[in-house]
């Protein structure tokens, strides 16, 4: 009989007596979807993060902060200097010629939470006339548009639907008296904006009697219009600012933030791992340590070592899938899409945004079973391989 007959005869054997060892093998498959869903959910929140924050930049549009500022929050542009910057070339320009940008201000504003408790801090942006032509993806769901010189403001859809007293109509006291929610605003696709309230930058400066802005954002003529506009700035004396890609401005607000996500879910996971590893060899072990006569007989009879130590195998990496998928389905049913709420970089007021469950976490999960199951079942298979045929015919 061939190598492969071999093998094929045996690991069908073996997996037919599956239902036999039912306790034993739930227990690895437990064991590994525990691990499996830990890893993926972890992981999924810094997908969902990365995600919104991507969705925030275009390649098409600049952010201009002042020199030796990395977040919005820490960066201050003084009034005299935004029509220079806005007069610069490589901006694009609306229909009547006027440069589509704004100069933006933050504030940082208490509401309540939907599930009542404590206030919490939500950011608060002052925005220019032309939002509509700066960012397109932004769209009126309920409400209308806040008018420029009154204590109005509109409101981002995921802030609405976490927080309290942010509906359309709401009356929020803060800064200067009373302000009113006119309209609740979303995005198309994921964006950190949509965490935000929206209003008036002028009518901004004046509630908090400031006379600075944080940061100025612009479109582009082109993607390639960038390097133009930095040396047009950089060439003019009276300026002390740096341009980015708004795209590279938010991967780098969201890199951090991602790679402790990672750091936590591989060590959660690994420590999991391990415990599920121990469980798979006892099992195992157990399993080969009750086929002993089975394994005997089929080596009497002319079965190789090969084909015992990969029908072990076999089982082993059977029962890993099974429990990856089972783990994946449940970070999937129980996560994806569920919208939580975290710190991002530079605002003292947290993101809000949806864990994403992508394929390619359900692959690392299979990919993570698989290991498991192969260190597992490897020393089982080798101690079946290796058992001897005499002693185990005697002891029946």
């Amino acid at each position: 009989m061939s190598v492969f007959r071999q093998v094929a005869a045996v690991t069908g054997m073996n997996l037919s007596n599956l239902p036999q060892r039912f306790g034993a093998s739930l227990v690895i498959v437990i064991g590994i979807a525990g691990v499996v869903a830990v890893l993926i959910s972890v992981l999924a929140m810094g997908v969902g993060f990365a995600r919104t924050i991507a969705g925030t930049g275009r390649p098409d549009r600049a952010i201009i902060l002042s020199t030796g500022a990395f977040t919005e929050a820490v960066s201050s542009i003084p009034r005299e200097a935004v029509a220079n910057i806005l007069g610069a070339p490589g901006i694009r320009h609306d229909a009547a010629g006027d440069p589509i940008g704004a100069a933006e201000v933050l504030a940082q504003i208490q509401v309540p939470q939907s599930s009542g408790g404590k206030s919490i801090n939500v950011t608060l942006r002052g925005v220019g006339k032309s939002e509509a032509l700066l960012r397109p993806e932004i769209h009126l769901v309920s409400g209308r548009m806040f008018r420029p010189g009154l204590h109005e403001l509109i409101v981002g859809a995921n802030a609405e639907s976490r927080y309290g007293g942010l509906s359309v109509g709401s009356h929020l006291s803060f800064q200067s008296g009373d302000w009113t929610v006119v309209g609740v605003f979303d995005s198309t696709g994921a964006s950190s904006l949509d965490s935000q309230l929206l209003t008036d930058d002028e009518t901004l400066l004046a509630a908090f009697q400031r006379d600075e802005f944080q940061s100025i954002t612009v479109r582009l003529d082109s993607p390639a219009s960038l390097a133009r506009l930095k040396r047009a700035l950089a060439a003019d004396p009276t300026l002390h600012v740096t341009v980015n890609r708004e795209s590279d401005y938010f991967a780098a607000q969201s890199r951090g933030l991602n790679t402790v996500l990672k750091v936590i879910g591989y060590f959660i996971g690994g420590m999991m791992a391990v415990g599920a590893l121990f469980g798979a060899l006892n099992t195992l072990y157990a399993a080969v340590s009750a086929r002993a006569l089975e394994i005997a007989t089929l080596r009497a009879i002319g079965f190789g070592a090969a084909a015992v130590v990969i029908s072990v195998l076999v089982e082993a990496l059977l029962l890993a899938v099974t429990g990856a998928l089972l783990g994946a389905f449940c970070a999937w049913l129980f996560f994806d899409g569920h919208v939580t709420s975290m710190m991002m970089s530079g605002l003292q007021a947290p993101m809000s945004f949806a864990l994403a469950v992508t394929p390619a976490l359900v692959v690392l999960g299979i990919i993570w079973a698989c290991v498991i199951g192969l260190i597992g079942g490897l020393f089982p298979a080798i101690r079946a391989a290796r058992l001897p045929v005499a002693a185990a015919l005697r002891a029946s």
